[in-house]
């Protein structure tokens, strides 16, 4: 499988191309994943989809070249341009997990009259977490977050504050700790964040360029998953006239797999 990388103004998001289908889909992955966890999905719908599986920022081979600069939507809007008249796409889907979910937002905010579908996995992007507002504002908040690059032991006091204080759920805890075990995913974390900090939706606008283009909306949650909820997507559910939510019986983590199956089975 040969591997791709398009440059725009020196920033290069590398991805694959995978099957033959009809239909474009455009994968965007979650945090401390790749291109690679989507391998078996785009296999799996290559008859009905030409899939495209990205390499985010900061994420397998891509590069942001302004480690200061936060990408901004119009920026976004501008690389994906240049990338969609490359590859000669008009109408096209898209599918986000967790941190995808963000940059499906941002895409469907300069492309709505474009995207067929939506297929959001645990996204990211409808409801900003608590913790994210903390990391991004500017002050001693932020200070703080960057400290915890170099400073394991910071991140500890926070976890066990936040765990004596009862703030946050232990699934959270656990899973928030296994992104910042070594020095390199603590890096990855932060830079994520600040790269991400202009990635912010108005549901209620998100909500009207999906109904008014009457785009298809698929929204996958684990039952198990601690990380997004139901009650966190209510936020953009509830002002969509038309959409359908499939609850799998797995955590956050193995989401991928299942909604491989799923939409195998339901032809989505």
């Amino acid at each position: 499988m040969q591997t791709h990388i398009f440059t725009y103004q020196q920033a290069s998001l590398s991805y694959n191309r995978l099957g033959s289908g009809n239909q474009i889909l455009l994968v965007f992955h979650g945090f401390g994943q790749n291109k690679s966890y989507f391998r078996h999905l785009a296999a799996t719908l290559s008859t009905q989809y030409t899939v495209y599986t990205f390499d985010l920022f900061y994420h397998g081979q891509s590069v942001w070249p302004l480690p200061e600069n936060p990408l901004t939507k119009t920026f976004w809007a501008e690389w994906l341009k240049a990338f969609l008249k490359q590859e000669q796409i008009e109408k096209f889907s898209l599918l986000g997990f967790s941190m995808g979910g963000k940059f499906v937002l941002a895409t469907l905010e300069s492309f709505s009259d474009r995207i067929s579908k939506l297929i959001l996995i645990a996204p990211d992007g409808v409801k900003t977490s608590f913790w994210y507002s903390l990391a991004t504002y500017p002050g001693w908040t932020s200070n703080y977050f960057r400290k915890m690059v170099t400073s394991p032991d910071a991140f500890s006091r926070l976890v066990g504050i936040c765990y004596k204080l009862r703030l946050v759920d232990k699934g959270i805890i656990r899973f928030a700790a296994s992104q910042m075990d070594t020095p390199e995913k603590r890096r990855k974390v932060y830079n994520t964040w600040m790269l991400c900090r202009q990635l912010r939706f108005n549901m209620k606008h998100i909500a009207q360029l999906i109904n008014y283009h009457q785009i298809q909306v698929y929204i996958f949650l684990g039952s198990y998953d601690r990380i997004i909820t139901r009650k966190n997507m209510l936020h953009l559910l509830k002002k969509l006239t038309k959409y359908e939510l499939v609850m799998l019986q797995t955590g956050h983590n193995q989401l991928i797999d299942e909604v491989t199956k799923y939409m195998s089975a339901n032809r989505i």
